[in-house]
């Protein structure tokens, strides 16, 4: 089993405590360049920095710095990430990421093509229904660079997202509390919950978390029935990087040189932000998934035991 990969490592219940602790100060360091840029515009701008809220921040600075500097905080967290499972938790990778004696990249790069080819067919779609609410926004020297940053550091920042919520949480919740459906739960409203400050809540409403945590639940559905991260590192990688290319708006979290830019203005979350993928999408999703995979004893693999292996490894 997955979670039980955990019991291969050093796993007392005082080092995930620890370990969470260097993550966020990793993060925090990650962090600095970002607010030390926003704090240099808004002096010039003669803005108060302390009264600006998230969105307008981002604003300050060139969409593309915005982003690198925005990414650059997740690579720094996965990296200190990395770090506290070699040295505190003495994991490897390999541990961390799949009950398979390897990674399975083939499973990483169907997901990723799939919600690629299915996330972009919705903007799209969306597009010619309704032309009106979008522009096109292609500048090709300011996309070739958002290209290779968004290439590059959005699959790192998706990448911490799931290591640590549904890698080092997950695990370390589930060798404690020794059983599945609590890191399941936990996770997924944690992930969720994280979210709240996102720009995208303000403009949506509190009706837009039912969409995060529903996302959470789905990637940790994903991970534990396919007993490793390889899925839900391929679709959320997927799902940030084709959104920032293709689309932006001023009121996401993401606003880039993308190719199209959303122009409407909802007032709140709706069918299709929420209803639609985490009610009919996502469980298709996990059907197509089941079938390719074989998936089977559901029950067990979400709700059951985790066992301690007789013989640790340590």
């Amino acid at each position: 089993m997955y979670i039980s990969q955990a019991f291969k490592s050093l796993h007392e219940w005082w080092r995930y405590l620890v370990g969470l602790i260097i993550i966020v100060i990793a993060v925090i360091i990650g962090q600095i360049p970002f607010t030390a840029a926003v704090m240099i515009k808004a002096f010039k701008n003669g803005d108060n920095i302390f009264q600006l809220d998230e969105q307008k921040m981002m604003s300050l600075l060139e969409p593309n710095l915005n982003l690198f500097l925005m990414l650059l905080s997740f690579a720094v967290g996965l990296v200190g990430l990395f770090m506290v499972a070699k040295y505190l938790h003495r994991q490897s990778l390999i541990h961390l990421t799949t009950s398979r004696p390897k990674i399975d990249w083939k499973r990483f790069w169907f997901i990723f093509i799939l919600w690629g080819i299915v996330s972009s067919s919705f903007v799209l779609i969306d597009y010619f229904i309704s032309p009106e609410n979008y522009v096109i926004n292609f500048q090709p020297v300011p996309f070739i660079i958002l290209c290779v940053i968004a290439i590059l550091f959005v699959p790192l920042q998706t990448s911490f997202e799931e290591y640590l919520f549904r890698g080092y949480l997950m695990q370390g919740i589930g060798v404690i509390l020794k059983n599945k459906w609590a890191p399941l739960i936990l996770t997924s409203f944690t992930f969720g919950l994280l979210h709240i400050a996102n720009p995208e809540v303000d403009k949506l409403g509190n009706m837009i978390m039912v969409y995060y945590i529903g996302t959470g639940l789905f990637l940790g559905i994903m991970t534990l029935m396919d007993e490793g991260l390889e899925l839900s590192l391929g679709f959320h990688a997927a799902n940030n990087l084709f959104t920032a290319l293709l689309v932006t708006a001023d009121w996401t979290a993401f606003q880039t040189h993308s190719i199209l830019k959303d122009m409407s203005d909802p007032t709140r979350a709706g069918f299709e932000d929420i209803f639609m993928p985490v009610f009919i999408v996502f469980p298709i999703i996990l059907l197509i998934l089941a079938k390719k995979y074989k998936w089977t004893n559901w029950k067990e693999k979400l709700f059951g035991n985790v066992v301690e292996p007789p013989n640790e490894n340590l």
